[in-house]
């Protein structure tokens, strides 16, 4: 698919789980300082223990980078990473929104639960991004994403270092781009207001 113009997009939803880590190491480095829209990233990470990704991120990125916390307004231009054992979930404002509700697809934080509340939110001026794992995790919710006019977006199987959930992607959704996650960094950069 040819796209001209990236203008329009104001929140990136990503998703991803084994092997997911190494893709992101590609992409949220390259985003420049000053960059328009807010990332929402959900990996699937052991639930009885902290993450450290929201500050091992921030040492290499050149954005503000946050571990999401409940109740707080989004801001343009900040990664976002869901904590371990919640749901993140976006709501009108828009603002985040933590959820201990039960998991979906075995998951909590769960990628459908981001990425089909974001859809709601966002609309048109979403992106939706699946990068590897080893689950079904996040096909409906990038589904709901296209069904609501966004942009959907997969890592190339090939490249995936586990590709089921990029495959499960694929099969399930009409998907605007399939990339290598140089490729998907490369599209990320083009986004400019």
């Amino acid at each position: 698919m040819q796209i001209e113009s990236l203008a329009h997009i104001e929140a990136i939803v990503i998703g991803g789980s084994a092997g997911a880590v190494e893709a992101l190491n590609g992409l949220l480095p390259t985003l420049p300082s000053g960059f328009p829209a807010a990332v929402f990233v959900v990996l699937h990470l052991p639930r009885e223990r902290p993450s450290m990704l929201a500050e091992i991120f921030a040492a290499k990125c050149a954005v503000p980078v946050e571990e999401a916390e409940d109740k707080r307004p989004v801001r343009r231009g900040t990664v976002y990473f869901a904590p371990p054992d919640y749901h993140l979930l976006l709501e009108e404002g828009p603002s985040l929104a933590l959820s201990v509700d039960d998991p979906v697809n075995l998951s909590r934080p769960s990628i459908d639960v981001l990425f089909e509340s974001a859809a709601d939110v966002y609309g048109r001026s979403l992106m939706g991004i699946i990068l590897s794992g080893g689950s079904a995790d996040g096909a409906a919710g990038l589904t709901a994403v296209r069904s609501a006019g966004g942009l959907t977006v997969v890592q190339e199987p090939s490249s995936a270092a586990v590709p089921l959930m990029t495959t499960s992607a694929i099969e399930r959704c009409s998907v605007d781009c399939v990339l290598p996650f140089d490729e998907i960094a490369a599209l990320l950069r083009r986004i400019h207001k």
